[in-house]
């Protein structure tokens, strides 16, 4: 008589499972609240060395008379510097060259940075290698790309003074110029920048559904109508982005102006300070003047100007984003409702 034998079940057969201690799940829990906390803490901790700590001190010494040149050198005055910044010339001369800059700086630099995206996106021989070419000028040292187009722009023996003469016109003193310097510099700025800015336009552009592109070809739009209707609005956060970061930029900016003056030691801008920006002006008081205090108020303005143009280039652009993105999703809902008329037993 064979006799059967039932084997074990696996439930039976396998050790019974620990629960894990009390201890050691309110570890995991404490660990997975505060670990994330953690990993970002280094970068506060930073900002707050850094960042925070110098603006708050630079606000503190600008309520003081610091100065090396005063005997009453860390007395509080509390908003006098203000008050005689507000006073100053040079300041509002400074303030007006500074915006010039930012208008020759931003609108040519952007929409250069446009056009060339437009063109990279498009099907050409060797595009890779254009794409990395546009990026070369923004990794060159400043201090490089200052000295060569001073050279360019050199009274004497530039290049640009040299074509000017060859085709019968007269040579232009670049630095000298109220119009002429601006234009050197401007250059400069837009020549390093361009390349960046047109690839960031360029992935966002890559980025854009094609489905909205077909939408506007059905409309009857073509290249430039699409680039128009289709590219210039999906980019519109981009280009916001971009103006921003160009316009803070501008409002710091120091190199160019500052090594472009050939008269050593002058931290002018300029014999009639012709191309003196809110920077320079603020490192001729501080560190060439030596007025701390009053470097320090400049520092600060220029702080809460930053401020004051990001929000309203924010508040500017934030409607036009909204009406921009509802026009996109009806382009792209009417391209669905095309593709499913066109498939069979689609409803008309």
């Amino acid at each position: 008589m064979t006799t059967l034998v039932t084997p074990a079940s696996t439930a039976d057969a396998a050790p019974p499972r620990r629960r894990p201690s009390a201890v050691r799940s309110g570890i995991r829990r404490v660990t997975g609240v505060t670990a994330p906390y953690g990993f970002v803490a280094p970068f506060f901790l930073l900002f707050a060395v850094f960042g925070l700590f110098p603006m708050l001190y630079t606000f503190w010494v600008s309520l003081h008379d610091r100065s090396m040149l005063s005997s009453h050198s860390g007395k509080m005055i509390g908003l006098r510097n203000y008050s005689e910044l507000m006073a100053d010339p040079y300041f509002w001369h400074a303030v007006r060259n500074t915006f010039l800059l930012m208008f020759m700086c931003t609108i040519p630099q952007l929409v250069l940075a446009l056009v060339l995206a437009h063109t990279l996106n498009s099907r050409i021989r060797g595009r890779t290698l254009f794409r990395m070419g546009v990026l070369l000028p923004n990794v060159t040292s400043i201090v490089a790309v200052t000295l060569v187009f001073g050279q360019l722009f050199s009274f004497h023996y530039g290049l640009f003074n040299w074509a000017l003469h060859t085709v019968g016109l007269p040579r232009i003193n670049w630095e000298a110029g109220t119009w002429s310097s601006k234009i050197a510099i401007s250059s400069m700025v837009i020549w390093r920048w361009t390349g960046y800015n047109a690839l960031i336009y360029l992935a966002a552009m890559q980025a854009i559904p094609k489905e909205q592109f077909e939408a506007a070809a059905i409309d009857g739009a073509g290249t430039w109508r699409q680039l128009w209707h289709v590219t210039l609005p999906a980019l519109r956060p981009t280009i916001a982005f971009t103006g921003l970061v160009s316009i803070i930029g501008q409002i710091q900016l120091f190199t160019e102006p500052l090594l472009f003056e050939t008269t050593p030691g002058s931290v002018t801008g300029g014999t009639s300070r012709q191309f003196q920006t809110l920077a320079l002006f603020m490192y001729e008081e501080g560190f060439h003047l030596y007025h701390f205090g009053y470097a320090s108020a400049v520092a600060w303005l220029m702080f809460l100007l930053t401020v004051l143009l990001a929000g309203g280039a924010y508040l500017i652009t934030r409607g036009g984003a909204l009406v921009g993105g509802a026009r996109q999703a009806g382009r792209a809902r009417r391209v669905r409702r095309l593709r499913a008329d066109d498939t069979p037993g689609g409803t008309r």
